[in-house]
């Protein structure tokens, strides 16, 4: 039987060795080189789709063939490289290493062949690896049911590896561990072990794990529940670590320590369990402090609710300086609180606190109180350094008197509608502020402070410009702050009424006074005036029309004169041209004139204007006598007006006649006279001689012009 054995393995080893020997003697079989090094000698030849180790320069320090298709390591791919350090297989198709393979690594210090299809480890790989520092097996198909289980291979190996201080093995297929396992690991600093599919594992002598400083597991399921919530089975583990941590096991309770147990633990993380109120104060020993010299406590994700019991329980922790408490169900603060002298750091975020009491103690330097309900923060901390808030309900920021040594103060995402100037400035030692993600009021006042005030200040706002969006007003919604223009009559909305209303009050004044000087509101007078009276005589001549009269003209003249004048139309105009002299030759020839005068043939009752415009209308001429008094009357002004309209509505002309009582010249007629101006500019006018000799031919020119006749006056 031994001897067929022996037979069968020396076929075998020859068929290997033919098989080889093809290979090298295949041309097609020849190694393809890589050539990505750079000036450190570290050769990156990751993702090359290499199946054999390719040829890279001997003096490689560091080479890097993860993520190839390689399936096999000869004993001559790495022949040349004993300068090499580091060496990473990682995730490829490895499943054959010749026994020699890494007999010339003299100098490696890193080796990973995670991720690979090796069955089985072998000891002489590691023979001469004397200065490996770093060894990486994990997620290996290997097995304790193979021909070279895992426990016979760690045993053996280690023995040569005295430099080894990180170990990483274990993975899926993994399914037992033995005492024997770790044997000769006694210079490790740190060792994982992936055993999820672990079915039995072996308790290891007390004085094999002297040197393990940090104990850590995470997401661990376990069939054995009660035994491994107690830790009692994992007790040999944990009497020297000075670290140990329990994460997501569903770990209920942990043993009080005893003074065999625990005694140096100064970091204890009990995070995502299920411990309570009760269950952690059998693991804390009922707050007595006996685990004095414990600096980190970590029970954050678990079910406690009462803040007073974390406190009684940490109170005598004389070296405890973090507190992570964080994700439980506290609802309500305590008044007062006993908190270690050395606490330092405390994190209550992710609770259901509604306000904050002087519970919290005064020597903390961060306090973490991010998403709860909180609406305001108003606590004198003296020492605190960083403060954060996010994920609140807090509309301002936090009175920086309170705050006085405040460095770091985060408040994102709250109700915090603005802040400026001002609220930064009541912090003396503020550096970097994080106040993005709120629903901002973009007022003039923010976006100004925050696009320019506060850059090169001294507080930064290092959540960046794009956590600041805008959430009102309405047409500024979901704009970043950062990129909003506002006009100056958004920003100046007041000021700029009142200088708007100034502005157009002073328009107002100044165009009053300008109308004034020009009279145009007495043209606006007079021109409704002259619409309306022109309507009422359009009125009276369609009258006339349904009722077959024609437009009968009953006098001579229209005669425009001021009050004050009425003395000499009275006394000369009306007697020289109405009534006939026996002594004149003219009046023998001619009929005597037929004067229209105010205030003998205008009706009464009716609108003056309305009169005005009909005795226009029954007068073949308008005479206006034009004197100082004249020039000051209004009516006066609206009947050479409306004579004026008149003319151009019968598009008649020399109809207007001009008569000067005393000198008067243009210069003195107002300039709100403009038509007298223009009639004077075009018109001929007769002048009231001062001589007696020249009244007679004064009244001969005025009864011509009346009459129509052709010889200029």
């Amino acid at each position: 039987m031994g001897r067929a054995t022996t037979f069968y393995f020396t076929l075998l080893y020859l068929h290997l060795l033919s098989i080889c020997w093809c290979q090298r003697s295949n041309p097609d079989s020849e190694r393809l080189s890589c050539d990505r090094c750079d000036r450190r000698l570290s050769c990156n030849c990751s993702y090359g789709g290499f199946t054999s180790v390719p040829t890279v320069t001997d003096r490689a320090l560091t080479l890097d063939l993860s993520f190839n298709e390689i399936a096999m390591v000869t004993e001559d791919d790495l022949k040349s490289h004993r300068h090499l350090k580091a060496l990473s297989l990682h995730g490829n198709k490895l499943a054959v290493i010749h026994p020699s393979a890494f007999d010339s690594l003299w100098s490696l210090e890193e080796l990973d062949l995670s991720n690979n299809q090796l069955t089985a480890l072998k000891q002489k790989w590691f023979r001469k690896l004397g200065a490996l520092q770093h060894l990486n097996l994990l997620n290996n198909p290997y097995r304790v049911y193979l021909l070279l289980p895992a426990a016979w291979v760690l045993l053996h190996q280690f023995q040569t590896l005295v430099r080894l201080r990180r170990l990483r093995f274990g993975g899926p297929a993994l399914e037992e561990l033995k005492r024997e396992d770790l044997y000769g690991v006694t210079q490790l600093e740190e060792l994982t072990v992936h055993g999820n599919n672990l079915s039995r594992w072996a308790q290891a002598k007390w004085t094999d794990q002297k040197s393990i400083d940090e104990f850590f597991l995470r997401n661990i399921v376990v069939l054995d529940v009660w035994k491994f919530v107690s830790l009692l089975e994992l007790g040999f583990l944990l009497h020297y670590p000075r670290k140990v941590s329990v994460i997501n096991g569903r770990v209920f309770v942990m043993p009080c320590p005893t003074s065999r147990l625990l005694v140096n633990l100064q970091y204890l993380d009990l995070s995502d369990n299920l411990l309570t109120e009760m269950t952690l104060s059998e693991s804390l020993c009922d707050g007595h402090g006996t685990l004095k010299d414990l600096r980190v406590l970590n029970v954050s994700g678990n079910a406690l609710k009462s803040l007073s019991t974390i406190n009684r329980l940490v109170a005598e922790l004389s070296k405890l300086t973090h507190l992570d408490i964080s994700r439980n169900a506290y609802s309500s603060m305590p008044r007062a609180c006993s908190w270690p002298s050395t606490l330092r750091y405390l994190n209550i975020s992710g609770a259901k606190l509604e306000t904050i009491t002087p519970c919290l103690a005064t020597t903390l330097e961060v306090l973490d109180l991010s998403n709860n309900d909180l609406k305001s923060f108003s606590l004198f901390l003296p020492a605190l350094r960083e403060l954060y808030l996010s994920g609140n309900k807090i509309q301002s920021l936090p009175s920086g008197w309170l705050l006085p040594n405040l460095q770091i103060l985060t408040i994102q995402s709250n109700t915090l509608n603005m802040f400026g100037r001002s609220d930064l400035q009541s912090y003396e030692r503020l550096q970097n502020l994080q106040a993005g993600q709120n629903k901002f009021v973009c007022s003039c006042e923010f976006v100004a402070f925050l696009q320019s005030d506060i850059k090169g200040g001294d507080v930064q706002l290092t959540d960046g410009e794009e956590s600041y969006i805008c959430d009102s007003p309405l047409y500024l919604q979901e704009e970043p702050v950062g990129q909003v223009y506002l006009s100056v009559v958004d920003c100046h909305r007041v000021l700029f009424v009142s200088v708007s209303c100034g502005v157009a009050l002073f328009v107002a004044i100044l165009l009053c006074i300008l109308l004034w000087r020009l009279h145009v509101l007495w043209y606006l007078k007079m021109t409704w005036a002259w619409l309306k009276a022109k309507r009422n005589s359009r009125r009276r001549q369609r009258c006339r029309e349904r009722e077959g009269l024609e437009s009968l003209l009953s006098f001579d003249a229209f005669v425009s004169y001021s009050e004050q004048d009425a003395c000499w139309v009275d006394n000369f105009l009306v007697p020289e041209l109405e009534e006939p002299r026996d002594n004149d030759e003219e009046s023998v020839n001619h009929r005597p004139l037929t004067l229209c005068l105010h205030k003998r043939d205008f009706l009464p009752g009716h609108w003056i204007l309305d009169n005005i415009m009909s005795a226009m209308e029954r007068s073949r001429r308008t005479v206006f006598v034009l004197s100082e008094n004249f020039v000051q009357s209004d009516w006066c002004r609206y009947e050479l007006d409306f004579s004026h309209f008149w003319l151009f509505d019968r598009n008649a002309g020399g109809e207007v006649i001009l008569i000067l009582l005393e000198p008067l010249s243009k210069d003195d007629i107002p300039k709100r006279f403009c038509k007298l101006h223009k009639l004077m500019s075009s018109t001929t006018y007769l002048e009231w001689p001062q001589e007696e000799e020249k009244i007679g031919e004064f009244w001969r020119s005025l009864r011509k012009a009346l009459r129509g006749e052709e010889e200029g006056y």
